[in-house]
């Protein structure tokens, strides 16, 4: 792979769209692991802190797995539906042929955002808290 691309394009996410990290200068390809590293030497304490623990949560498998739990939580709490609808309603109201995906990205965000139960946040942050604890080496 690329050192400044990787699956999903800068937001993340599935798919095989290849996309520029904004923060690609702060990782480097483990040719050995198979898998992108942090730049450690050119990071605060903070995004060290944050790399680190990004880092482990991969290699363990633990980042898919919360991937996937959330996923099925905001499924189950309608989340999807209801984000759906709204998009329906920013394209009927600005007209299709005047909506481009980053309009509709930029309008639909901080309601996706505000729309996550309270009780799904609670549930992602205990299952990082308990993961951090388990890999206190950190």
């Amino acid at each position: 792979p690329s050192p400044t691309a990787f699956p999903g394009g800068a937001r993340g996410g599935r798919g095989t769209r290849w996309g520029v990290s904004p923060t690609a200068h702060l990782v480097v390809w483990d040719q050995r692991r198979g898998l992108w590293k942090p730049r450690v030497a050119e990071m605060n304490k903070d995004a060290q802190m944050r790399a680190t623990i990004n880092q482990k949560l991969i290699e363990t498998g633990e980042r898919e797995r919360l991937k996937e739990l959330l996923r099925a939580k905001l499924i189950e709490c309608g989340w999807k539906d209801q984000l759906k609808a709204h998009c329906k309603d920013v394209i009927k109201e600005k007209g299709l042929e005047h909506v481009t995906v980053d309009d509709l990205v930029a309008e639909i965000t901080p309601k996706g955002r505000a729309l996550v139960p309270d009780s799904v946040k609670k549930e992602l942050l205990q299952r990082i808290r308990t993961f951090l604890a388990q890999h206190a080496s950190l």
